[in-house]
């Protein structure tokens, strides 16, 4: 019998996190040929290439360079140029993650190959279908052979949209396989002093969501309600080139009062959001890794799809109003933040288990 051969693609910055612990544990099993895509979704070095370095991934097999655009454009481009690479290639299986568009032209190219798709981070849904993200989890999900979701409300999830049991698996999280692995490098690095920071003594905020940056009245209002947290605690932002490019259109350049700096490598932030008093963030991923860290989260969005980490984690969901923002950013520095517990299979060996599904479904077939 032949060794099975994984095409896995990665192309945004929550992907390289996800991709790190699969790509260790398919390379560790001589069962398995892996074969990497980069599809360059995230061009830029400091959300990219620094990644792959500090999480050990190995130098991609094939980057597709694809760079920014529209959803159509990214999406097109991808779809364009893998396709090729698939009948080149001729994987036995397509392991996706995620939920850019990346994730959702592979999964679409290789369909139309009827080559199987393995679709890690399934079932997740926030319910707001104006989200981007959310059209490309139901559409993946909805063509997808093996569904590896993180927790049991994406299994409920997708059996509510009508996926047979067995193409289920809840196998935990890939993102904490990460946190874990890493953690330890991470505390270990000068990051706080560069930053002239102190462990506790500092709130972090990430914001890039399209829902919050593109609207010029409500990013004011968020940048009002983080300024005035910012007088009570330093607020510490790593700006993302999308909310850097809002400030500029929408603001008209006008940066808000807070200690901003460029995007930082994966284990610079790693640290910072292990030692933050509080995070602020309108991301998923950071929802999942700051309740396996166990530092207070604000969401600053109105949904999430990651509801185990309102229901067990240290998440709480804000919105975009000030009041509510700065209220519960109180409670917070006051002592009275979330506590929460890492839920089931958050153990740091979720990829062992996808690849010990895939290792047992395509042994025979190959």
């Amino acid at each position: 019998m032949g060794a099975i051969r994984v095409l896995a693609v990665a192309g945004a910055r929550p992907n390289f996190m996800k991709i790190a612990p699969l790509m260790r544990e398919l390379c560790a099993r001589p069962g398995f040929t892996p074969f990497l895509v980069h599809t360059g979704q995230h061009y830029d070095a400091a959300m990219s290439e620094s990644f792959f370095r500090d999480l050990g991934i190995p130098e991609p097999d094939a980057n597709l360079g694809v760079g920014s655009g529209s959803h159509a454009e990214q999406t097109g481009h991808v779809l364009i140029k893998i396709e090729a690479l698939l009948q080149e290639q001729q994987p036995d299986v397509v392991l996706v993650v995620g939920d850019v568009n990346s994730t959702l032209a592979a999964t679409l190219a290789a369909v139309k190959l009827q080559i199987p798709v393995a679709h890690v981070e399934a079932g997740l849904r926030s319910g707001d279908r104006e989200m981007p993200e959310e059209l490309n989890r139901i559409l993946t999900d909805a063509v997808s052979t093996w569904l590896f979701t993180t927790e049991e409300a994406g299994d409920r999830n997708l059996e509510r949209e009508g996926v047979a049991a067995e193409r289920i698996h809840c196998v935990g999280n890939v993102m904490i396989d990460t946190v874990f692995s890493n953690l330890e490098r991470a505390r270990k690095l000068d990051t706080l002093s560069r930053l002239d920071l102190e462990a506790g003594g500092y709130a972090l905020l990430t914001l890039h969501r399209p829902s919050n940056v593109d609207d010029a009245t409500k990013l004011r209002a968020l940048f009002g309600a983080l300024e005035t947290i910012h007088r009570e605690i330093p607020v510490v932002f790593p700006v993302h080139p999308r909310t850097t490019a809002a400030i500029e259109d929408r603001l008209g350049g006008a940066r808000p009062v807070l200690q901003l700096m460029e995007p930082l490598g994966y284990l610079d932030f790693l640290q910072l959001m292990a030692e933050a008093k509080l995070v602020l963030t309108d991301s998923g991923g950071i929802q999942e890794e700051t309740t396996a860290l166990g530092v207070p989260c604000l969401t600053l969005r109105e949904n999430t799809e990651r509801p185990v980490t309102v229901s067990e984690g240290t998440n709480t969901i804000v919105g975009g109003d000030p009041e509510t923002i700065l209220r519960e950013a109180r409670c917070v520095l006051d002592g009275h933040g979330k506590v929460g517990r890492t839920p089931r299979l958050w153990d740091g060996h979720a990829a062992v288990r996808i690849v010990d599904v895939l290792e047992r479904d395509l042994r025979g077939r190959v």
